[in-house]
């Protein structure tokens, strides 16, 4: 099975009250201080987000978690004008859904619902937005769930080990962050800390709104004019900066269990990168190579994987990765592919082949308005979201001199963390990409 992490690019957003549209019917427009992006289709099932700029850059180290607490109690701990259980049951009447989540660069609050129930579903949405209840009681109940699932996830080798390898490739980053939270981090959190980071966040200058669905830009304004307007100026969110591996190191964490999890971290270009797309491209060939060479021919590992991490939209960087009980050859045929490639380049029928899957992919994906507003937002963190217009002319202009330039220029050094019987590797087993004097490009 191929495996493919792309990113749907798109346009920085100007502040204005003046609307920038696509020819996708895609516009911004601001409302009240309130930046919007609007994508009107004729289905009748509309996705609302509320994006929160800033991610793990918003909160300090003790903090971690409590975004992801703080967006979950506002749909979940019910409102003023309703308690938890009311509040519910009239969603579930009109069929309509809420999830919250939060990410190392953003954070958000979703809604789906049907456009024959849109008055009644954005009534509620903009209550949970503007009139949490944050009642101790239901702070208490989602607080230990929280608790529970972090550590749960820190017994779960692949959950820590994702988080480890970032925190060890970037130390200095708000990106050794876990944003869901810690057992320690959400421990110590109070109901006055929820409340206090609410009104931080929740903030014309923090936050943005995309609506994709059948819904009118006069509608849309409307609803948010008399819902939204009195929300505060607040601050802009910091951002994290990039750092770029330039140095190969080792982190060996010993677990005595049955399989070895390897994780190595390389830098990667900006999305809205020239480089970007081709980036993207090369890291999901070398993914191919990966299930080829470890899985199909030498049966080192069931899932190898290599990707280009798209949750990190402001430190970028590429993953590969490996489960296997035999460590030491598997690192060394991966380091040996990438080789191959610095030295001899990708193939014109690999990029052929991922282009296609791309752009299906690509159109599936687009096929639901909840994926669309997913996207839409995304790009808009990135900085970019009218060039979705022309996603499909910049995987299709991409050439082999393209991948194989960008791939040799980040794959210089791999930072390597390892979870599993420490005496089943050694220091050398840890390679390091070589220099080539073979350029393919």
């Amino acid at each position: 099975m191929k495996r493919i992490n792309h990113i749907i690019f798109i346009l920085l957003a100007v502040f204005t009250t003046i609307s920038v549209s696509a020819g996708n019917g895609t516009e911004e427009f601001n409302v009240e201080g309130i930046k919007v992006i609007l994508k009107q289709t004729p289905k009748e099932v509309i996705s609302v987000r509320l994006f929160v700029e800033g991610g793990t850059a918003n909160y300090p180290d003790d903090k971690q978690g409590i975004e992801n607490l703080t967006l979950n109690l506002m749909i979940d701990g019910g409102t003023e004008n309703m308690d938890k259980i009311a509040f519910k049951t009239a969603m579930e009447q009109i069929g309509t859904s809420m999830s919250a989540g939060t990410n190392i660069d953003f954070g958000s609050i979703n809604m789906t619902c049907i456009k024959a129930f849109f008055d009644e579903s954005w009534t509620l949405f903009a209550d949970a937005i503007t009139k949490p209840a944050f009642g101790e009681k239901e702070f208490t109940l989602l607080q230990q769930q929280l608790i529970a699932g972090a550590k749960s996830s820190e017994s779960d080798p692949d959950s820590h080990l994702a988080l480890t390898s970032r925190r060890n490739a970037f130390p200095n980053s708000n990106y050794r962050k876990e944003p869901t939270g810690n057992a320690e981090s959400l421990e110590a959190l109070t109901i006055d800390d929820v409340k206090k980071y609410y009104s931080k966040i929740i903030s014309k200058k923090r936050t943005f709104i995309v609506v994709v669905g059948n819904v009118s830009k006069e509608e849309l304004t409307e609803k948010i004019k008399s819902s939204l307007a009195g929300l505060p100026q607040g601050s802009t969110a910091a951002q994290e900066q990039q750092t770029v591996l330039r140095e190969g190191k080792v982190f060996v964490e010993d677990r005595d269990i049955a399989t070895n999890y390897i994780r190595g971290v390389m830098s990667a270009p900006y999305a809205n990168s020239a480089d970007g797309v081709a980036m993207q491209i090369a890291m999901s060939i070398l993914g191919d190579r990966y299930f080829t060479e470890l899985r199909t021919k030498r049966s080192l590992s069931y899932a190898p994987a290599a990707f280009y991490a798209s949750s990190a939209i402001n430190n970028p960087y590429s993953v590969i990765y490996i489960s296997t009980t035999q460590p030491e050859e598997s690192m060394q045929v991966m380091v040996d592919e990438i080789n191959k490639i610095k030295s001899e380049g990708f193939s014109e029928e690999e990029l052929r082949d991922v282009k296609e899957v791309f752009l299906t992919q690509y159109y599936m994906g687009n096929e639901t308005t909840s994926t669309q507003s997913q996207l839409l937002g995304m790009g808009e963190i990135m900085g970019d979201w009218t060039m979705l217009d022309n996603f499909t002319d910049n995987v299709n202009k991409t050439t082999l001199k393209d991948i194989n330039k960008v791939f040799d220029q980040y794959s210089k050094a791999i930072v390597w963390t390892y979870l599993g019987k420490q005496d089943m590797v050694k220091d050398e087993n840890f390679v390091q990409p070589v220099e080539s004097e073979n350029k393919p490009y």
